[in-house]
Parts: C-alpha cells; structure tokens; sequence
C-alpha cells in the first residue's frame, strides 16, 4: 500500500527535511543499483517556437507572424543530430510550439527522415498537448494521430506540458492548452499502443501542495492502469521549478529545499514508477547533487542543447566529464544510458 495523499500532503508541510530525504534516499536504494547514477548525451531541439496557447509561464514562444518566430529546415535539425551523435549521444528529444499550419503529414516526413539517415537514434519527441493539437489540425483522432507517428519513427513520449494536473491551476497558467484528463488521456492511449513515456510536474507558480499531490496521485494511477494492462507506461518522472524570468506570469520561485522536498515526496509516492530525474538544469549543479540523495537516480541529460527554461533564465548546460565528476563527487559511479534507461557500453 503506498503513501495516502493525506501522508504526502503531511510530509511537504513537514519541517523535517532530512528525514524526508532519507526516506525518499531508502526508497531509491531499493528500486535502483544503489552504486550507480545514470545519465543522458542527447539534446532538445525545438523545431519551431510559434505557438497558439500563450502560456503565462513560458518565455519561449512567439506568437504567429513575429519576427523572431522560426520552423528549423531539416538541414539544421540534421546538423544538429549529427553532432548530438558525434559527441557520443544516442537519442533526441524534440518539441515545440503549437503550429497551426503543420498537419501530421509535416510530421511524419520529419520523423521518417530521421529514420532514413540516422537508423539508429532514438527519437522521443513530440508533448501531449503537441498530439492533441496535431490531431486537432489534422482532424483526426488521438489513437491514429499515435499509430502513425509511431509507424514513422517516434519512439517514445516526453511528459513536457504536464506542469499541475489540476484544471483550476491549468486555467490560470495556460488556459488554451491541454486539460489534465486531455494530457492523461494522450499519455495512457500512448501506453496502450506500445509508446511508454516519461511523466513531468512543474511547479513553483500558482499551485498549492495539495495540488501538487493531486498531481503525483493521477500520474500514479494512470501508471497502474497501463502496468496492468501489461504496457511499460512511464519510465521516469522528472519535476523541476518554475522558472519567471522574462515570463508574463512573473512572481518569486520557490526555494531549493522545497525543490528537495517535493522530490523526495514524489519517489515515496510514486512507488510504482523505476526512475527519478534530478533537475539540475533549473536548480544548478550542486543542488542536482543533494537530489541525488533525494530520491534520484538519475542525472538526465548533459544538455548539449535547451531553449524552453533557458528562455525563462535557467542556463544549464554540461559537458560528458563534467557530469561524471558530479556523480563521482556524490558518492556513485557514472553509467551513461539511453532513452529507456538501457545503460551504454
């Protein structure tokens, strides 16, 4: 029996930090070689940034028309793959704006190209509330939007655009964008088709904590509906502060320790759920180190490319040694993994 939300609720209100981190520490050493942390060569390429929801929180799109708006050709995108695999990276992760000139067609041909010249990269793209909106230009269903992009080469699901599953939160931060059933939906129909994902929660904004609990419980209900059904459902669960610079939201960001703190919640909580991603790039080097004694397993990505957070005045960015002295310096041996957390020879 896992943690109640009364329980979690109690805990982010508890003064007591370093007992949570302990705990949640017991609980990764429990679920994942307790030697070894992993991490990610990839990048986040963002195929375009003009986009129709206009969330408060994000300081990285453009509004149709600007003149700072931009689609990358397929050129760049190539060059930029090609040197992700040349520094020994093994997958991408991209995502965008909501286009609402691109139909999935756009879409398929982008990822078979891919395929076609690098057969061998993972390709994790493309958001929940990215499906939903293709589908909706396209005029097709959520499932068929997935099959095919699946036949064309995507791989597996990011959980960007999750931020706080809780409808009154959504309609403040992002009222045009995806609803929490909408994103749910997306996440567990990708499950069903063969498409496991990683799920995300950003918080720090407008949310209280029994919303950040409401959060954790609906991924962690979806994760036992898909798990039963005998899909791999979410390999990750990966949460990171807002971040306000440059945003029309504004406000204050929240504190490390309640960064700390609500990490070590959620790996109690979502029991159910391998790995959990320490979030370095929003919280800086050395507090993605603590984390690590907070729940996390697993560094991410060295980050060779990321524009969303950056926008918003997060500037993370590591390079392979770097990231191996950080797990080093925290006590563990470095593996370097793919996207599905396969450890790299």
């Amino acid at each position: 029996m896992g943690l109640t939300k009364q329980q979690a609720l109690e805990m982010l209100e508890s003064d007591d930090l370093v007992g949570l981190g302990m705990a949640a520490h017991q609980m990764r050493l429990k679920k994942n070689d307790p030697r070894v942390v992993t991490y990610q060569i990839d990048r986040n390429i963002n195929y375009t940034n003009f986009c129709t929801e206009y969330c408060s929180f994000c300081a990285f799109y453009r509004p149709m028309g600007h003149a700072e708006g931009y689609i990358l050709s397929k050129e760049i995108i190539f060059d930029k793959i090609q040197e992700t695999i040349d520094l020994g990276g093994t997958g991408i992760l991209m995502q965008g704006g909501h286009h609402p000139d691109l139909p999935i067609g756009w879409y398929e041909d982008l990822l078979r190209s891919f395929r076609e010249r690098f057969p061998r990269l993972h390709l994790h793209a493309f958001s929940p509330s990215e499906i939903q909106h293709i589908a909706r230009v396209s005029g097709i269903a959520i499932e068929e939007v997935l099959v095919r992009l699946k036949a064309a080469g995507l791989m597996s699901i990011p959980g960007g655009g999750g931020e706080i599953l809780v409808d009154e939160v959504r309609r403040r931060i992002s009222p045009l964008k995806t609803m929490s059933d909408d994103w749910l939906g997306v996440m567990e129909t990708a499950h069903r088709v063969g498409l496991p994902t990683t799920a995300t929660m950003m918080f720090g904004h407008v949310e209280a904590y029994a919303d950040r609990v409401t959060h954790l419980e609906r991924v962690r209900d979806l994760q036992d509906r898909s798990v039963r059904r005998g899909a791999r459902g979410f390999t990750a669960f990966i949460a990171w502060t807002y971040k306000a610079e440059n945003t029309a939201l504004g406000g204050r960001e929240v504190t490390s320790a309640d960064y700390l703190r609500t990490q070590a919640v959620a790996r109690l909580f979502l029991d159910n759920i391998p790995n959990v991603q320490s979030s370095w790039v929003t919280q800086g080097k050395e507090i993605g180190q603590v984390a690590l004694k907070f729940g996390a397993n697993d560094m991410g990505s060295i980050m060779i490319e990321e524009n969303v957070v950056r926008s918003a005045g997060a500037h993370g960015c590591a390079t392979r040694p770097e990231i191996e002295r950080l797990i080093r310096e925290a006590g563990y041996t470095p593996r370097q993994r793919d996207t599905l957390y396969n450890l790299v020879s």
